[in-house]
């Protein structure tokens, strides 16, 4: 899907996954965007039904993602850390 937002253009080269949906239709997705023609990074952003609006977000390229990667793997059991587990 291609799009523009004001002078942004962008390109979701592939959809990852949802990773929640607000009240009002936004969905908090994972996906690879091409942002104005460069190479595609790894995306984390709010966006409207349709992709038409969309929030700020977090960008990862390659490398950035690799240390995420590695950071959250490294800490293992995260139980406790948010607070007292509410049952899922």
């Amino acid at each position: 899907m291609e799009g523009k937002s004001g002078e942004i253009k962008f390109e979701v080269v592939r959809h990852l996954g949802v990773l929640s949906t607000g009240t009002k239709g936004w969905r908090k997705e994972v996906n690879f965007v091409r942002w104005n023609g460069r190479d595609p990074k790894l995306d984390i952003r709010d966006w409207s039904e349709g992709r038409e609006t969309m929030s700020k977000g977090i960008t990862f390229s390659k490398e950035e993602f690799e240390a995420l990667k590695s950071i959250i793997l490294d800490v293992g059991d995260i139980a406790g850390t948010f607070g007292p587990d509410k049952g899922a």
